[in-house]
């Protein structure tokens, strides 16, 4: 027998060897995801590889390994789901019933063992999707029985009709157009009621076959024209008009006439699916002094021209998006944020003597596209997101603020999915995109303005009340500062999930500091940008910086 004293070494270094090479293969949930992710990209994208049974379970196996990696945590369910949205697409291919059932299969594994996960609710959809498909199907069958006792029966050929409704109710269905524009920015976003893959492409002016402009057409594939005008006359100095079609069976094309431009992205955001189209054309130089300017103002931004004149407070959720849940009873983040952001408004005005706009002044639902759609057509020479922290650990607490960037960063991908209405997978999606979404972004701007932000917010809350915790300047890719022409961040203000921060974020004196806090760090960040010309003139309240 051998002796204890040199089996149990023997065991700790053998452990220790085999979880050493998982973490330095890469071999974590996370990993794993994005591996089985890029597989089934490729192959949504090979019309070739499609044909081959061995790619498609290729990548279920990928997906199959992110689940084993992490049965009982927060990936396992976005595995199992991509495995069964595999074997759907499967389907459509293959035609093989087994391949269907298995995608239900694991459509209700999600449902019963993943109840809290966010994708129980899109497992919840595909299963009923398929119900509805299923009793579509059972009435063709029986219409087709009683047909054949009349002896009416059709041609062979029309003979598999639950195929054809199957792959019917696989398809999306285009719900709307929506603009925003101002004479050098317009933002398109189109809108479906479920995923899909889509292309782009522009093409040139061809004035012999009456196209006198460059058109920008989106393809958005498997998908259905729903009640949509298949004519939007935009007309600003951009875009003449917006059109949209049936262009074949199963792809809808929308398509842009362009009069001008100097550059464009195009983008999908999810939760819902939409396509936004970010149109850019030559910069207008905005007059450095307001006409509605009073004599004898003695602002910083519009006397000095600092490129701070008109600031865009952004309060987030509203209307049907509640937000946070407090951890008092009624208390909800859409309703703290809109009091601290129309407190911080009256604040930018009168201290530092800008112009502040709310992209909502009441409890209104807006989409997270059209927050920085609103930002870019007023010419906003910042965007400020308030926003209130939450977590399932009711002892979490501090104060963040963030800019765009990449990420890798557990809490701040958790924190974005949250503020997204979207999943973690999500956040890794749209990571793999950023860096082309980021190129026109003010990054250093927005990071120097967060800093600036944080540092003063968190001296002057601490200054006032005890253990105020902060949590620093984070970087993760938010939604609503996609796309901002301008410096943009946004500021978890506290945790609303917290007792004593949920207590303090409904009181008026805290709102009060906080606005205080954000301001100054403002009022710093202008500072740092023009220090010699700041010195050289006071503030509104007549006291040198």
């Amino acid at each position: 027998m051998l002796n204890k004293k040199v089996v149990i070494p023997i065991l700790i270094c053998c452990t220790v060897a085999v979880l050493w090479s998982c973490v330095s293969s890469g071999s974590t949930p996370r990993h794993l995801f994005i591996q089985a992710e890029t597989c089934y990209k490729a192959l949504r994208n090979s019309p070739e590889k499609q044909k081959y049974r061995s790619y498609w379970l290729g990548c279920i196996r990928k997906f199959e390994a992110v689940y084993q990696q992490n049965t009982s945590g927060p990936w396992a369910a976005a595995g199992i789901y991509n495995m069964g949205q595999l074997y759907a697409d499967l389907y459509k291919h293959s035609f093989k019933q087994g391949d269907r059932d298995k995608a239900k299969e694991l459509f209700e594994k999600i449902v019963e063992k993943y109840p809290d996960s966010a994708y129980r609710q899109k497992a919840k959809i595909r299963l009923q999707s398929d119900i509805k498909s299923l009793i579509l199907n059972n009435k063709n069958k029986h219409a087709k029985k009683s047909s054949q006792k009349k002896g009416s029966a059709g041609p062979k050929k029309n003979q598999p009709a639950k195929i054809q409704q199957d792959k019917q109710s696989e398809f999306a269905t285009v719900t709307g157009i929506r603009y925003w524009s101002n004479p050098e920015y317009t933002r398109v976003v189109i809108d479906a009621d479920s995923e899909t893959s889509f292309q782009n492409n522009l093409l040139k002016k061809d004035p012999s076959v009456e196209k006198p402009h460059q058109r920008l057409y989106i393809d958005l594939k498997n998908s259905r024209l729903g009640d949509v005008a298949k004519t939007i006359p935009i007309n600003d100095s951009l875009l003449q008009t917006a059109r949209a079609g049936q262009y074949n069976s199963d792809t809808v094309r929308v398509v842009i006439d362009i009069k001008s431009f100097e550059d464009y992205n195009i983008f999908s955001l999810k939760n819902p699916f939409r396509i936004v189209i970010d149109v850019r054309g030559k910069s207008v130089k905005k007059a450095a002094v307001s006409r509605d300017d009073k004599p004898g103002t003695a602002s910083i931004a519009r006397q000095l021209a600092l490129g701070v004149n008109r600031i865009i407070i952004d309060p987030g959720h509203g209307g049907k998006d509640y937000g946070a849940p407090g951890y008092f009873k009624g208390v909800h983040e859409k309703t703290v944020v809109l009091q601290i952001a129309k407190r911080l408004a009256e604040k930018i005005k009168h201290d530092l003597g800008c112009d502040a706009i709310l992209t909502r002044s009441g409890d209104k639902y807006l989409a997270l596209e059209e927050r920085t759609a609103i930002a870019n057509t007023k010419r906003a020479d910042l965007f400020i997101s308030i926003h209130a922290n939450a977590s399932r650990n009711r002892r979490a607490s501090g104060i963040e603020t963030y800019f765009l960037n990449l990420t890798t960063d557990d809490e701040s991908i958790s924190v974005a999915a949250r503020e997204n209405a979207t999943s973690e997978k999500n956040i890794s999606e749209l990571q793999t995109i950023l860096n082309d979404l980021m190129r026109n972004a003010k990054i250093n701007e927005s990071s120097h303005l967060a800093t600036s932000v944080q540092r003063s917010l968190c001296k002057t809350i601490s200054k006032k009340y005890n253990r105020v915790r902060n949590k620093g300047v984070k970087r993760a890719p938010f939604y609503v500062l996609i796309g901002a022409h301008m410096p943009a961040i946004l500021i978890e203000t506290s945790f609303i999930s917290n007792k004593t921060e949920c207590r303090r974020l409904t009181d008026k004196k805290y709102q009060d500091a906080l606005c205080d806090g954000i301001v100054a760090g403002i009022r710093q960040y202008i500072k740092e940008i023009r220090p010699a010309a700041y010195q050289q003139v006071p503030l509104d309240n007549g006291r040198k910086s």
